[in-house]
C-alpha cells in the first residue's frame, strides 16, 4: 500500500474540536504556571527519561525490526524527526507512551510488538508521534506525576485545596481524554485506511487478533456508531470526574465513534486531499452538543 507523505504536516490541522476547547480550558486554569513550574524545579521530565533508559531496552533496526521500521514509516509519513523507542514487559494488554519534552522518547510494551500488525503499528505510533508535534507531553507528564505532586505542593505554596477549588484536575484529565480523539486522527493519518484503525482500536480493548472475526469487527463497528458522546455532558459534575479520572483506559468504543464520524463525514477525505501544511480553512464544531464543556462552573 502506498501512502501519501504529508510534508509539513500541522498539528493543528487535524486537531479535534473537543481537543481543542478541552486544551484552552486548561490553559486557562491559574493554578497551571505553578504546576509546571514545580514540574521544571522537580526535574520531573529527566526523572522519567531516566526510567526508561535504566529500565526497558531500547529498539534499533537490528533487535527488533518490526518496531522500529513502523516507527521510521510512521514519522517519515507525519514528517516528525524520529525519537528513541524502548520496549519494556508486557502487561496483558498493549500499552505505549511518549516522554520528553526536550528530547522526545517513546515505549511500547511487549502486546504491542507481539499483538499488532506492522501497518497497525502505523496506527499506533501516530497516536504517540502526535503528542510530540503537538507539544503535549509537558501537560502529558503533569497528568503522570499528578497524584505524588499534589502532595509536594504545600499551603505556603498556594497547597492543592486551591488547585482542587480551581478545578485544575478535572480540567487536566478532561483535556487528555479530548487529545486521544486528536491523536486518533494522527494514526489514522498515519496508516491511511480505517480498518487498520479500527482493528487496532479493537485491539487496544483488549482482544488480541485470535478473537477479531468479521461478526466481531462489524459489532463493534456498529456499537460505535450507535455511541452518543453528546450524553456524557447530561452526566452529573461528580460522575463526570469519576469517569475522566479514569483517563487510562482505552475508551475504544468511544474514540472509535469519534474517528468513524470524521471518516464517514467525508472530512477525513477531504482532508487527505489538501495541502497539510496549511492551517484549518474553517473551525469544526461539535455534532448535535449546545456547549461542549465537561468543566461546569468550576
Amino acid at each position: 500500500m502506498t501512502r501519501k507523505i504529508l510534508q509539513g504536516l500541522r498539528a493543528e490541522s487535524y486537531q479535534h474540536p473537543f481537543d481543542r476547547k478541552a486544551l484552552a480550558a486548561l490553559q486557562k486554569m491559574p493554578g497551571l504556571p505553578l504546576l509546571l513550574k514545580k514540574i521544571n524545579e522537580y526535574g520531573i521530565d529527566r526523572l522519567l527519561r531516566l526510567s526508561t533508559l535504566g529500565n526497558e531496552f531500547r529498539v534499533k533496526e537490528r533487535n527488533f525490526p518490526k518496531l522500529h521500521n513502523a516507527l521510521v514509516e510512521t514519522c517519515q509519513i507525519l514528517d516528525e524527526p524520529l525519537p528513541d523507542l524502548y520496549i519494556y514487559r508486557g502487561t496483558g494488554h498493549i500499552s505505549t507512551y511518549a516522554i520528553g519534552v526536550e528530547k522526545p522518547l517513546i515505549g511500547v510494551n511487549l502486546e504491542t510488538l507481539e499483538w499488532l500488525t506492522e501497518d497497525e503499528l502505523l496506527f499506533i505510533f501516530g497516536h504517540e508521534i502526535s503528542r510530540i508535534k503537538g507539544k503535549y507531553l509537558t501537560y502529558q507528564q503533569l497528568a503522570v506525576v499528578m497524584p505524588l505532586l499534589k502532595n509536594l505542593i504545600t499551603s505556603t505554596t498556594l497547597g492543592f485545596g486551591g488547585l482542587a477549588a480551581n478545578g485544575i484536575e478535572v480540567a487536566l484529565y478532561n483535556w487528555i481524554m479530548m487529545a486521544k480523539f486528536t491523536a486518533d486522527r494522527a494514526g489514522l493519518l498515519a496508516c491511511q485506511d480505517i480498518d487498520i484503525a479500527i482493528a487496532s482500536l479493537i485491539k487496544l480493548g483488549g482482544l488480541p487478533t485470535e478473537y477479531l472475526t468479521k461478526e466481531v469487527i462489524e459489532d463493534f463497528m456498529q456499537q460505535a456508531r450507535e455511541f452518543q458522546i453528546q450524553e456524557l455532558d447530561k452526566l452529573d459534575q461528580v460522575t463526570k470526574i469519576f469517569s475522566f479520572m479514569e483517563y487510562q483506559i482505552p475508551w475504544s468504543v468511544m474514540r472509535a465513534s469519534e474517528l468513524l464520524k470524521w471518516v464517514e463525514s467525508g472530512a477525513y477525505t477531504q482532508w487527505l486531499q489538501s495541502d497539510p501544511s496549511q492551517p484549518p480553512q474553517e473551525t469544526e464544531q461539535p455534532e448535535n452538543v449546545k456547549d461542549w464543556d465537561f468543566l461546569g462552573n468550576w
